[in-house]
């Protein structure tokens, strides 16, 4: 059962698809992610939920009731938008109360739920601040303060934490999935950043102007991307353009020798292999893999907890990989690589592609 769900959604404007045909699912208690470039239609898509935008084909449902002709004001859902919109003149306690003084609710049970609120985002006692005293990260716990104070059944979240620095952002990921879990809520998050998504989502589907190209978990949308659209922008990879045939190889022109390839995860035809630079060993005596090639060191890049080594194999391919810094390797040394079957994915090119 589906706490939110579309069904062959569109929205047009003008001769622009911002939406193509998008259907899914959005579980209750989930936190769920909507990942891709700007301009893909995933902010569309999330207003489209919000009330905001109207489809202009397809169904919504919020709960089990089609939502397409219900205002935004009564679908029970919460927003937190990218740029916070918080009152400069209000204190932080009028700032989440707003909207239940909107609602009429009475003064005791607005105090109460703004204290239970401000509780649950980290800022017990902060009631008193102006949204100024307040650093970038303690405005968007307000922000979401003021969205989960009217306890919605679902929360909609644009790109949040874009305009919080590295740091911020990455405490705020972890808070956000800790209240997600905490309240129980269901959390739609827009994003175009794939840390974020794989951090913090239960499920992600993955958009492309305006379609669906992949829905799952964080692990199979890295492990087993379906498209070279999802391989490409989740992470980096190398890819390896072939044929894959029904033995279980994959034949590269430029590869001295076929690549086997994971029994029942190959497609055969014309396809490309994605190799995440993690999965590939690299040593001057490098064994023990199914798939080992020679090559040389073309390049080192020292990046802390791994060397990001350019390894040239052959006279046209050149794989990137990560390296534990402790790996002997020097610049134009001739070294191995390997990685095992189980270690890359078989996308089936389609036509369009």
């Amino acid at each position: 059962m589906f706490e939110v769900e579309l069904i062959d959604v569109s929205k047009r404007f003008g001769s622009v698809t911002a939406v193509d045909h998008v259907s899914l699912g959005v579980r209750k208690n989930e936190f769920y992610s909507f990942l891709g470039p700007s301009g893909c239609g995933k902010t569309t898509t999330l207003r489209i939920i919000a009330g905001f935008e109207e489809p202009d084909e397809g169904t919504l449902k919020i709960g089990q009731t089609i939502a397409n002709d219900i205002p935004s004001y009564k679908r029970n859902v919460g927003m937190v938008f990218q740029h916070l919109a918080l009152f400069p003149h209000m204190s932080v306690f009028d700032n989440i109360a707003f909207g239940l003084k909107m609602a009429k609710i009475g003064k005791d049970e607005i105090r109460k739920k703004v204290e239970e609120s401000l509780d649950l985002v980290g800022l017990p006692g902060f009631g008193d601040r102006r949204i100024h005293q307040l650093s970038g990260g303690q405005q968007q716990r307000v922000g979401i303060a003021r969205a989960m104070v009217k306890e919605p059944a679902v929360l909609l979240l644009d790109e949040p934490l874009g305009p919080l620095d590295l740091k911020i952002r990455q405490h705020m990921q972890l808070e956000l999935k800790r209240i997600q879990k905490q309240v129980g809520t269901t959390f739609i998050y827009v994003t175009h950043d794939q840390g974020e998504a794989l951090t913090m989502s239960d499920n992600i589907a993955v958009m492309n102007v305006g379609r669906v190209e992949q829905i799952g978990t964080p692990r199979e949308i890295y492990d087993r991307p379906k498209t070279q659209f999802v391989a490409n922008f989740i992470g980096e990879t190398n890819f390896l353009n072939g044929l894959c045939e029904a033995s279980g190889t994959f034949i590269c022109k430029d590869l001295p020798q076929p690549v086997l390839v994971e029994a029942g995860e190959e497609r055969t035809g014309e396809a490309v292999l994605s190799i995440r630079p993690e999965r590939v060993g690299i040593a001057p005596d490098l064994k023990g893999l199914d798939n080992l090639y020679d090559g040389r060191v073309e390049d080192l890049v020292y990046q802390g907890s791994h060397v990001a080594v350019s390894v040239r194999v052959g006279d046209n391919l050149t794989m990137k990989i990560r390296a534990n810094p402790s790996v002997p390797l020097k610049i134009r040394e001739k070294t191995r690589i390997g990685w095992n079957r189980t270690d890359a994915t078989v996308i089936r090119l389609e036509k369009d592609e």
